[in-house]
C-alpha cells in the first residue's frame, strides 16, 4: 500500500494511493493510523475511503509529521567521498565500522515532494543529499533486531538538503551538522509499506535503484543495497537505552554520488558547482517514486554578534 498525505480543499488529509488516483482515508483518520494497522485492516479502510476523480485538484504534502527524525551514514562510498572534501587525505575512521552512527535532525521542518525549498538565510553553498527513509509504525526500548523489523511501517525518499558553507564552519567547532540541516528535508511522495518491495530483496538488504539529477540531468546513481547495516539494525541501535516511537523516520544517510559534497570530494574541485536559485533537484528510488523541488532564494541573515571575550577565565 502506498499512503500519502494531501492537501485537499484546504485541508490536510490522509490518503490511499492507488492507480485511479487517491482515495481519501476516513474522516478523522491519519496516514499514522492506517501505517499501524495490519494489512488487512489497511484494506478495509481504504475501502470505506472516498476516490477523488482529480488528482490536480490535491497538493503532496509531507507523507508524515515526524515525531522526530534520526539521519544514519550508512553508504561506505559516501562517506570516503565526503572525507575527501574535508581532508584530500583522510580515511574513514574505524570507529565507523563499529556501529551505525547518526544524528538527530529538524522534524519540524518536513516539505512535500514538489515544494519549493528557500535558501536557508546566511548559505551560499547548497547541497542535496539523496536518501531512502523508513517511517516506523510502532516503538519500543532496546529492541532486538528481530524486533526493530516488526516496527517498520513502510518507506519513503529523504532529500536532507545540506548548507554546506554553514556546516563546513560548525563542524571545524565540533559539534557535527547542526544548523547546516536545519531548514528542510523533503520526505515523499508518499510511505510505500514493506509488502510492496518484497521482490526487490537480495540476501536480506532491500536492493533499490536509486538517482538523482540536476535541471533533467543525472549526476548520481547507487542502489540501496550498498547500505552497510540494515534498517532493522539502524532501529535496534537507536533504541539502546532510548525509546524509539511510531512516527520517527531513520534516514539511511547517502548513497553513494548522492551529493555534491562526495562528488567534489572525488574530483578535488567543485564540479559540479554548488546549486542556485532556480535548480531543479530530482531524485528518484525504484519501487518508490520521485521527489522534485525547486531551489528559491531566501531571506538575508539578521546579524547576531561573535562571541563575547571574557579576560578573566583561563583558555590554556
Amino acid at each position: 500500500m502506498k499512503l500519502a498525505r494531501i492537501l485537499f480543499e484546504g485541508e490536510p488529509r490522509g490518503a490511499a494511493v492507488t492507480e485511479a488516483g487517491y482515495v481519501l482515508l476516513p474522516t478523522g483518520m491519519g496516514v499514522l493510523d492506517v501505517l499501524c494497522m495490519s494489512s488487512a485492516e489497511q484494506a478495509e479502510v481504504v475501502s470505506r475511503g472516498t476516490p477523488i476523480g482529480d488528482v490536480d485538484l490535491a497538493t503532496l504534502m509531507s507523507p508524515i509529521e515526524p515525531r522526530s527524525m534520526r539521519d544514519f551514514m550508512t553508504f561506505e562510498q559516501h562517506l570516503a567521498g565526503a572525507i575527501r572534501w574535508v581532508n584530500p587525505s583522510g580515511s574513514i575512521a574505524q570507529e565507523w565500522y563499529e556501529a551505525p552512527c547518526f544524528y538527530f535532525t529538524n522534524h519540524l521542518v518536513a516539505v512535500g515532494a514538489h515544494d519549493d525549498v528557500e535558501f536557508p538565510p546566511g548559505s551560499e553553498v547548497m547541497d542535496f543529499e539523496l536518501e531512502l527513509a523508513v517511517v516506523l509504525r510502532k516503538g519500543g526500548r532496546n529492541l532486538t533486531v528481530d524486533q526493530a523489523k516488526d516496527c517498520i511501517g513502510g518507506f519513503t525518499i529523504l532529500n536532507d538538503w545540506s548548507a554546506r558553507d554553514i556546516q563546513s564552519r560548525e563542524m571545524r567547532i565540533g559539534l557535527g551538522p547542526v544548523k547546516g540541516k536545519d531548514f528542510a528535508s523533503t520526505l515523499g511522495p508518499w510511505i510505500v509499506t514493506p509488502d510492496e518491495l518484497s521482490s526487490f530483496m537480495d540476501n536480506g538488504a532491500l536492493a533499490l535503484n536509486m538517482s538523482v539529477s540536476i535541471n533533467g540531468v543525472v549526476v548520481g546513481q547507487d542502489n540501496s543495497k550498498h547500505m552497510s547495516w540494515t534498517f532493522a539494525e539502524m532501529i535496534a541501535y537507536a533504541s539502546r537505552g532510548s525509546n524509539v516511537e511510531a512516527g520517527d523516520v531513520l534516514g539511511s544517510g547517502t548513497c553513494g554520488t548522492g551529493c555534491l559534497a562526495e562528488l567534489w570530494g572525488w574530483a578535488g574541485k567543485q564540479d559540479p558547482a554548488p546549486l542556485v536559485p532556480g535548480d531543479v533537484i530530482r531524485m528518484e528510488i525504484e519501487g518508490i517514486g520521485s521527489i522534485e523541488n525547486k531551489l528559491v532564494s531566501g531571506v538575508s541573515a539578521h546579524p547576531i554578534s561573535g562571541a563575547r571575550r571574557h579576560g578573566d577565565i583561563r583558555l590554556n
